[in-house]
């Protein structure tokens, strides 16, 4: 867990060996202080070089040991060994320096870094706080205002922006460990007193209180009701106020209200929960680890709208030869000029020289014969699609996938009109697909494990999040957000209005409610799918009643605001009022007020007062029972894959884990319990019917998330 060498006849040389990352696990802590004290205590020995084995100095905490109680020797008193050891101590740093990892650096006195190192403190990312030091050394080595940046976000920094802010000494191009081996020598006869960072007094600028004030207000904008970051603050000012032997306490006492909180174990079960959505297992024993994918070198894409130019620069900005097609040469110009501006901003912004070469922009699919794979991005419309895939059949080779970025139809119903339905896939991009992380791997009964498996490596590869789901109307997301904004608006006729809906699921910590989210997306884009499945339109049975349809609840409202042409921030009116077309400033409108009164005047709904509790309630525990369905249909593997889904697609709060975790946070018997109260007070709502998983995991003593899937027994699986 820790190799030790002498080197160069008088540098002891510690070498961290816990693959993948060297995390700071009991056995590697054990290790280490069993080394340094080796190394202090040999007279031979006169400088002191760490590292990591394989490229990778040190990752941080082994979290998997956060769930039980401490082994092995603390970090702290080990890492403050080092530092007021009197041998020269080096850190070597490879790969990656991050959370303990990045504090063992710190107390190292002198720091080489290789050029292509990372560095950073990701515990607020984890519901936690750098609690080895780190709040308290990393400020007088930076200063408070960089310190603060880097610890209230979690920011990984490069190699060469550590050497500019002063956490290391020299960033080398050769072997760190040699350049350091090196460095150690040279350092023998310096004193070490300034080398000592919690010795150093932090630098303090004048306008602290102030400065402390503006950061906490930016904190609480961006991660609305998350504990870390503001704990993470409130260490820092410790740091700046407090000698260090009382602001490590104060960051101890900080991070112990921190560890055991639910936000905490909500944000670590979204790191694992990540790590688990890859893995995914069809009913023909075909497994992740055991279906080798293809490798893709070229793809197209069918169509340059928003989606498909956003999957042009993902596959582009992963070195992939691209080809894009459009119907109509205008189309495909305006399309061009956009795709490569996008990918020169990129690149401007990543500091690398644009992809542009890997692009080829036609007219004719005929120029795809030789492609490995094609992504399918036109409009949504299911003739439209299948005449696509008959054509794609035609003209490309026998072996090539074709692919579908639709984001709900029938993944079978398009491979059903080609000649090769085991290597159809759905591929469903989140917009803008260039910048959301997560892709839905459609899983259509045809599909072979190899095409699965390329999908989700080809996604891997473009640095998304790949979920594995089944094929049905919606897939995972989407069929789980009908319920979620059905009950928004049932809520608008009984009282709510869109303001207060957005208020209560923004205090809950969504970046936008489900109004302003619908007036981001277009309410035009749902108004055509409901018009295109009968539920409103010149189609409807004028003898049913306007409230309900197809044998169930429904509110017409939203027709009605797109029926006045308000579509949401493009046409400057929706659900809110903007300053113009395109504008981004939403404002309460009272046109959308009067709208409300006349319809509940015409229908005879007597508004009530509406509590924030209900509409989260209603929302989200809506949206946890379709997630329940879903798991029943076989439609998603596990409950971390909607998670997941959600976390990275619909903006769910991160510190709330996830619709699931979040639903067992709150307590099955919660959740089912003001399930059947809000099914009984609106039967016509079958999506408020509790689902039968949830009354069986009720049943069971609400087992932790991580089990459901031994109590999920499904004879028709879709994966």
């Amino acid at each position: 867990m820790a190799r030790y060498e002498l080197v160069k006849r008088s540098v002891a040389l510690i070498t961290l060996t816990n693959p993948p990352v060297n995390a700071l696990s009991s056995a590697v802590r054990h290790a280490m202080a069993k080394s340094m004290e080796q190394a202090l205590n040999d007279p031979k020995v006169t400088a002191v070089v760490i590292c990591g084995e394989n490229g990778r100095f040190c990752g941080g905490a082994d979290i998997r040991e956060f769930a039980g109680p401490l082994r092995g020797p603390p970090l702290v008193p080990l890492l403050d060994a080092i530092e007021a050891g009197e041998k020269p101590v080096v850190a070597a740093i490879e790969g990656v320096a991050l959370g303990g990892g990045f504090e063992l650096a710190l107390v190292c006195h002198y720091c080489i870094a290789h050029f292509k190192a990372r560095l950073g403190l990701p515990e607020v990312t984890l519901g936690i706080l750098p609690a080895a030091g780190g709040t308290q050394r990393l400020p007088r080595l930076i200063g408070i205002p960089a310190a603060l940046e880097l610890i209230t976000t979690g920011r990984h920094i490069s190699a060469q922006e550590a050497l500019k802010l002063g956490i290391v000494d020299q960033v080398t191009e050769q072997n760190a460990c040699e350049v350091a081996v090196e460095f150690a020598l040279r350092a023998v006869a310096k004193p070490l007193s300034s080398r000592r960072v919690s010795m150093l007094t932090t630098p303090c600028p004048p306008d602290l209180d102030a400065l402390l004030e503006v950061v906490t207000m930016e904190v609480k904008k961006k991660a609305r009701g998350v504990m870390a970051p503001l704990a993470c603050i409130q260490a820092v000012r410790a740091a700046a106020t407090m000698p260090y032997s009382k602001g490590i306490k104060r960051e101890s006492e900080l991070m112990a209200t921190l560890f055991n909180s639910g936000q905490a174990r909500a944000l670590q079960y979204c790191f694992f929960a990540q790590r688990t959505a890859g893995k995914w297992t069809l009913p023909s024993g075909a497994q992740w680890n055991n279906s080798k994918p293809r490798e893709i070198r070229s793809a197209a894409i069918i169509g340059l709208g928003t989606m498909g130019r956003g999957i042009v620069v993902s596959l582009a900005r992963a070195g992939i030869s691209v080809i894009a097609v459009e119907s109509e040469k205008k189309l495909l110009e305006t399309g061009k000029q956009m795709v490569i501006g996008m990918l020169e901003r990129d690149a401007k912004r990543r500091g690398v020289s644009a992809s542009l070469n890997l692009l080829k922009f036609t007219l004719s699919l005929q120029d795809l014969k030789d492609v490995d794979l094609v992504i399918e991005a036109v409009f949504e419309d299911m003739a439209l699609k299948k005449r696509v895939f008959q054509e794609l059949s035609k003209v490309c080779r026998p072996a090539t996938l074709l692919c579908t970025n639709t984001s709900g139809l029938d993944v079978d119903a398009l491979a059903g009109v080609t000649d090769r339905p085991h290597l159809v896939v759905g591929m469903h991009f989140f917009s803008p697909a260039h910048v959301m992380k997560l892709l839905e791997v459609v899983c259509g009964p045809r599909s072979s494990s190899e095409t699965i498996a390329t999908a989700m490596s080809l996604g891997k590869r473009m640095g998304k999040v790949s979920v594995a789901v089944g094929n049905c109307p919606g897939f995972v997301g989407n069929r789980m957000l009908k319920p979620y904004l059905d009950q928004a608006t049932f809520l608008l006729e009984e009282g709510a209005t869109p303001e207060q809906i957005d208020k209560a699921l923004e205090d809950f910590g969504f970046a936008m409610g489900v109004f302003r989210m619908s007036d981001l997306a277009g309410l035009d884009v749902g108004w055509r799918i409901r018009k295109e499945s009968g539920l409103t339109g010149p189609d409807v049975d004028p003898k049913n009643p306007p409230r309900r349809r197809h044998g169930r609840r429904y509110c017409p409202i939203p027709d009605m605001v797109c029926e006045q042409g308000r579509f949401g921030q493009k046409t400057g009116r929706g659900w809110y009022m903007y300053d113009k077309p395109g504008g981004t400033n939403a404002k309460p409108d009272p046109l959308i007020q009067n709208l409300l009164e006349m319809y509940r005047s015409r229908y005879a709904i007597q508004p009530r007062n509406i509590s924030d509790k209900e509409i989260i309630e209603r929302c989200l525990f809506a949206l946890a029972n379709e997630g329940f369905r879903i798991l029943e249909d076989g439609i998603a593997a596990r409950p971390e894959d909607i998670d997941v889904i959600y976390l990275f697609g619909y903006g769910f709060p991160r510190h709330r884990g996830g619709p699931m975790f979040y639903a067992s946070m709150v307590g099955l018997e919660r959740v089912l319990e003001r399930l059947e109260h809000y099914h009984q007070a609106h039967p016509d709502v079958p999506h408020l019917e509790p689902s039968p998983l949830l009354k069986k995991l009720v049943a069971c003593g609400s087992p932790s998330v991580q089990t459901w899937r031994e109590h999920i027994k499904t004879m028709h699986s879709h994966l």
